[in-house]
């Protein structure tokens, strides 16, 4: 393992080296606006000490509130991205900066204060001259616990589509990319160290007092604090550039590999640029509203899925729906499918091969009779779909015994580890040939047809109708197998994506 994770970090360090400026830019951001928030909130309640108890208990329950469903609740506000990324952070290290401040400042010894006051002293002048002074180190500890937990907790950024270390433990946990997750893993740890580390060196550095020492402690604040704000600033002034088209992933390996096709032949045959945000969790529920708002340009999507998940139409789609489908987007969203690239990714249940074998299981129909012994698992939002779990169910008759809720990157190794019985799965999954598995036969047609394309805001078409050519290059050009072999080449012969999408696009002499 230590030898592959050596060769990922070596082959690709400036993807992890761009990914670890990224997280410390997001922690920074977080880290500052927690200082300055949570200081000035410190300091106010030791001074109006009614106001203590209410302000610690509000911050005390937003730290209880787990961090997946804090992103999920800011997003409908802020959107995707690094915006609600460093809301969340800043959240979540307000308690220790809030507390730590308060306390300090509450146990300076009275009788100092009583002997200030009796030499004249203004409120303020104990205040800056005494108590914060004397409090100091119990604010450094709030703030390097802060900045720890803040550093460790950025990585879970990537979920919703911001930058950071995160994006390469995730994207591998997704990929079966053990080695990439690792070393996303120990570069957060590394950081927070290095972090800590400054944060110790600092806090001796103030425990000196001597003229010279003081001198010396101005001059490098100055440095740090200058250092901390052109940082930090750089995630705030990111500003998009003018011929930028801002295109969106779900947390796939196909839709990876399709990510990295799109911003090959984008910049190739045209002179615009393509920031590529890969792997936003939730999928479509929080990529779409990222559309309609104008944060991503286009992202690649599936017929079904637009049918049944964004218009929210019941009933199964097939493609003679598709006209209508069109229409709906364009009238309802000014969205266009496009660039229909002809595989069919559509849904499948596979059960472990021992308990197809032990229970004859053939059809969904036969898994009936059986499910009340096994256990179905199956990515988050799969039981939320409209056809998804339930409507399964109800068409099949099934009621199993157990249920699991899995990332899409987690699943072929729960079933191979016998954590699960009965699984969905994507017809071109590429660990689908790798695993000791029994795809059964849908003897009801459940699954609707899920042709994938590319969903683009119409205005973004428009401006730039160069994108036109590329699109038509892509319509019905990978099929099911095609996919499933990429998928596959990613997923067990560790290939990278974008190496996947060239050798692709090479095969079909696409690339200059």
């Amino acid at each position: 393992m230590l030898k592959d994770m050596w060769s990922v970090f070596t082959d690709r360090t400036d993807f992890f080296l761009e990914l670890l400026l990224e997280h410390l830019e997001i922690s920074l951001v977080s880290i500052l606006t927690a200082i300055l928030l949570g200081g000035f909130a410190g300091i106010l309640i030791s001074e109006f000490q009614k106001a203590a108890k209410p302000t610690l208990g509000v911050i005390n329950f937003l730290y209880t509130i787990p961090s997946i469903s804090m992103l999920g609740f800011l997003i409908p506000f802020s959107g995707v991205g690094n915006a609600t990324a460093i809301i969340a952070l800043t959240v979540y290290a307000l308690l220790p900066m809030v507390r730590n401040t308060y306390t300090g400042i509450t146990n300076v010894d009275s009788a100092v204060l009583e002997a200030a006051k009796g030499m004249g002293s203004t409120k303020a002048q104990i205040l800056f001259k005494i108590k914060l002074p004397l409090a100091m180190p119990v604010i450094m500890s709030g703030i390097r616990n802060m900045v720890t937990m803040t550093i460790a907790l950025a990585g879970i950024a990537s979920f919703i589509g911001a930058g950071g270390l995160g994006v390469a433990i995730y994207r591998g946990i997704t990929t079966n990319n053990a080695a990439m997750t690792m070393v996303g893993s120990l570069l957060i740890a590394l950081l927070a160290l290095v972090m800590d580390f400054v944060l110790g060196f600092i806090e001796k550095r103030m425990s000196r007092h001597s003229v010279k020492h003081k001198k010396i402690n101005k001059i490098m604040a100055v440095i740090a604090a200058v250092l901390c704000f052109c940082i930090a600033g750089g995630i705030l002034v990111n500003t998009r550039r003018k011929d930028t088209i801002h295109i969106a992933t779900k947390p796939m390996t196909e839709q990876y590999v399709l990510g990295e096709m799109l911003d090959i032949l984008i910049e190739q045959d045209t002179d615009l640029n393509v920031e590529l945000t890969q792997g936003v969790g939730g999928g479509t529920s929080n990529i779409q509203p990222a559309m309609e708002s104008g944060e991503f340009d286009m992202y690649p999507e599936y017929t079904g899925t637009g049918w049944n998940m964004v218009l929210k139409h019941g009933g199964l789609y097939t493609e003679d729906l598709f006209g209508e489908l069109e229409n709906e987007y364009r009238e309802r969203f000014n969205m266009n499918w496009v660039g229909m690239y002809g595989f069919n990714n559509t849904y499948g249940l596979v059960v472990r091969r021992e308990i197809a074998e032990q229970y004859n299981l053939k059809t969904y129909s036969d898994l009936k009779s059986a499910a009340g012994n096994l256990t179905f698992g199956a990515e988050y939002d799969f039981f939320e779909r409209e056809d998804g779990y339930d409507a399964l169910c109800e068409t099949y008759g099934l009621n199993f015994g157990k249920t699991m809720d899995l990332d899409i990157g987690l699943k072929y190794q729960a079933i191979n580890q016998e954590k699960i019985d009965v699984m969905v799965i994507f017809t071109t999954d590429g660990q689908l040939s790798a695993s000791d598995v029994v795809v059964l036969e849908d003897d009801k047609h459940f699954y609707p047809s899920y042709i994938c394309g590319n969903v683009i805001r119409a205005e973004v078409l428009e401006k730039y109708p160069e994108l036109e050519a590329v699109f038509e290059k892509l319509n019905g050009l990978i099929t099911d197998s095609d996919m499933a072999a990429m998928n596959y080449s990613v997923e067990t012969e560790n290939k990278e994506p974008r190496d996947a999408a060239e050798d692709f696009l090479r095969g079909h002499n696409l690339l200059q």
